[in-house]
């Protein structure tokens, strides 16, 4: 993983697709990538993901 890049598997917007071509996914921004998707937005844009956000543990959940 790149420096400074933050971790899709803990983003709340992540998912796993069944595309096996695409199978990193995401939410807020809409597509599917062969690589995860915060490496791709740093590969075309030179920045760090603005869209993370950290997925609710158990304990947060409840309601």
């Amino acid at each position: 993983m790149v420096a400074g890049t933050v971790d899709c598997r803990r983003c709340q917007h992540y998912y796993v697709t069944w595309d096996v071509r695409f199978p990193h996914g995401c939410r807020l921004i809409g597509f599917k990538s062969r690589l995860m998707p915060a490496w791709e937005v740093k590969k075309t844009s030179g920045r760090d993901c603005q869209g993370y956000a950290a997925k609710l543990s158990g304990e947060e959940v409840k309601t």
